[in-house]
């Protein structure tokens, strides 16, 4: 081999040993981060759970915050019903069984007068709806979804 072409190999050795130190070879991928953005209503939730249940079934492994405000909380308050007359009540219990998280703006329930224990037990209640999407999407790296 000619000095010239061994010099090559060991740069081009060095260069790939010094871009690839410290890189696991197996490293995990971290979990895909996600919120769904409800404010519009019964429809808007009923889509929404449809597609949360899509996206579970093709990654199960995906971290998902549902953030509602204004008309979008009604679904999460016992008894409300989609358009069909199912209770939602089912379909919000099985995909917090599946790790989705469900939050609800304080605001709108002190404007709409609605009692926080009115709401379904999964729900847990955030001071703002908007400024909760906000700070997941900037703070904790959760990609937007509105249904």
């Amino acid at each position: 081999m000619s000095p010239a072409l061994s010099r090559r190999l060991f740069l081009a050795l060095a260069l790939t040993t010094a871009t690839t130190a410290g890189t696991p070879a197996f490293a995990a991928e971290e979990p895909i981060r996600v919120v769904y953005h409800i404010s519009e209503g019964a429809h808007q939730a009923s889509r929404a759970i449809g597609n949360i249940r899509n996206h579970l079934n093709a990654d199960p492994q995906a971290r998902i915050v549902v953030v509602t405000h204004g008309p979008g909380i009604d679904f999460l308050i016992d008894g409300a019903e989609d358009a069909q007359g199912r209770p939602f009540a089912g379909a919000v219990g099985e995909l917090a069984n599946r790790g989705v998280h469900f939050r609800v703006c304080n605001n709108t329930l002190r404007s709409r007068s609605i009692e926080a224990d009115r709401l379904v037990m999964e729900a847990s209640i955030v001071d703002s709806g908007v400024a909760e999407v906000s700070r997941l999407q900037v703070r904790e790296g959760h990609a937007y979804l509105r249904p």
